[in-house]
């Protein structure tokens, strides 16, 4: 199977166990969690939105990292090439 990339905001409903995430889309992602990447692109955006005071997430943001890991995610960088 081919690396999935998430969105941002599915990560994010992923992480807080939210239901906006379709139940097709978490069955995909915990029936292949090395398969899926979340973008340096969208912990950029993550921290944004938190420091602007528009999300809440149920961890802090120095754990995200530690959620990503957890959960056999990896991190994709930004790359010019």
């Amino acid at each position: 199977m081919a690396g999935k990339l998430l969105d941002t905001h599915a990560f994010i409903w992923f992480i807080n166990g939210d239901e906006a995430l379709s139940a097709k889309a978490l069955e995909t992602i915990e029936n292949h969690p090395d398969a899926n990447y979340v973008s340096i692109a969208s912990l950029w955006e993550i921290a944004v939105k938190i420091s602007l005071g528009k999300l809440d997430i149920k961890q802090p943001f120095s754990k995200i990292a530690d959620e990503i890991v957890k959960n056999g995610f990896q991190i994709l960088p930004n790359s010019t090439a």
